[in-house]
């Protein structure tokens, strides 16, 4: 009777549902776009050759973008048979579910293929390619809603090495950077795609970064890099805010800025550097001031977070660490080479351009490595920043995403 027993509760354990996941990566960099997780109970030291690896899936295209995860599904652009597109995966084993062509897929000499990561809520999708194209598509199937041009319909110009923009949605508006005149960032309805708003005032070409939200004394802005400055507009009609040039070069402005405590970080490579501003607002109406600026954190496009008043990027190919509100060097290593970083439980997340994925302790006392393996060469670097989300770490190189197993 207790043999019998326990074969039906194997039975019935193996019938039932797996656990539907309860967190998600719905965009760019995260719920907040901040590069950081809330999780915890993740792995402190990685095993010797890394996490376990619970599946990879290749076919997914070139292209330099991360992944949106939302629900039981992984959103991913990529550029098949010279179309730029995207494709929706199963999230617990990685099998393409559908794949998408939106338009024509962009040449460079930096890669080929889209660089940006969709953006996903409430059954809707949003995706802008390297060559403009903007859609809105049903996550179902990936049945198109609506569509514009942001370069051809705001007469932006695409900058040398693709536009890199993934577009923030904030309540009822979707927010893009064309560059063009008078539209240097553009607020559209994302249900329909209608215009909203033009940021007036500013008409700087866009650069590779894409928006944030940050909310001063009641007053809601959003703020990127463009290709001359990194700028602040109000969300409610566009209008400029702040201009800050010091940050910004004259080759590629990459980063997406850092906002926290009524502060912003902007920074930028090719001998360059960043610095913080201080906001504040009164009537409406948002001001700005420097902090700091210094070439400490010269950051091309592998991002910044921000942990517990400290900035943590790689500075070129160096990993540094500095005071948020002085800009003091707490330390700098060498790591795993030049790449990006993703936050969670404590730790930092890295992938250098050289298939190289390690993790280090996010502390100001100094560069603490907990382990790092190597991920295949497909023949450029790795550009796509690695995600953490519901204790799997995800690592798009070009066609192939790998999941890992990194829950403690």
């Amino acid at each position: 009777m207790t043999t019998r027993r326990t074969a039906l509760m194997a039975l019935a354990g193996a019938a039932a549902p797996a656990a539907t996941p309860t967190i998600d990566w719905p965009q760019w960099r995260g719920p907040k776009r901040d590069g950081l997780s809330t999780e915890t109970g993740l792995l402190k030291q990685w095993p010797s050759g890394g996490p376990k690896q619970l599946w990879s899936v290749e076919g997914l295209g070139a292209g330099y973008g991360t992944v949106a995860i939302a629900g039981d599904r992984i959103y991913v652009q990529g550029g098949l048979n010279r179309r730029s597109g995207v494709q929706a995966l199963d999230r617990a084993s990685g099998k393409i579910l559908w794949s998408v062509a939106i338009g024509p897929e962009g040449d460079n000499d930096r890669g080929d293929g889209p660089r940006a990561t969709p953006t996903v809520e409430g059954g809707r999708l949003w995706v802008m390619t390297e060559m403009g194209d903007l859609v809105c598509l049903e996550t179902s199937g990936g049945r198109e809603v609506w569509r514009k041009n942001a370069l051809r319909d705001f007469k932006g110009r695409n900058p040398g090495w693709l536009l890199s923009e993934s577009p923030l949605l904030d309540g009822g508006k979707l927010i893009i950077t064309p560059g063009g005149p008078g539209a240097c960032i553009v607020a559209l309805d994302p249900q329909t795609g209608k215009w909203i708003w033009s940021s007036q005032e500013l008409s700087d070409t866009a650069g590779y970064a894409s928006c944030i939200v940050c909310e001063v004394g009641g007053v809601r802005c959003y703020t990127t890099i463009t290709s001359d400055a990194g700028v602040g507009v109000r969300a409610s009609d566009g209008k400029l805010m702040w201009r800050y040039e010091k940050p910004a070069n004259d080759v590629a402005n990459c980063a997406t800025p850092v906002f926290g405590q009524d502060k912003v970080f902007y920074s930028s490579a090719y001998g360059t550097g960043g610095g913080v501003l201080a906001l504040t607002a009164s009537g409406g109406v948002v001001k700005s001031s420097e902090l700091w600026f210094n070439r400490e954190m010269m950051n091309h496009h592998g991002g910044v977070v921000l942990v517990n008043g400290y900035l943590y990027g790689f500075s070129n190919s160096i990993l540094t660490c500095l005071h948020f509100e002085t800009g003091k060097v707490m330390w700098k290593d060498r790591s795993v080479g030049k790449g990006s970083l993703t936050y969670a439980d404590g730790r930092l997340y890295l992938l250098g351009e050289g298939q190289t994925a390690g993790m280090a302790d996010a502390t100001p006392e100094g560069y603490r490595e907990r382990g790092r393996f190597s991920i295949p060469d497909h023949g450029k670097p790795s550009w796509a920043y690695p995600v953490v989300c519901d204790g799997r770490m995800y690592l798009r190189n070009q066609g192939q995403l790998q999941c890992f197993d990194v829950k403690g």
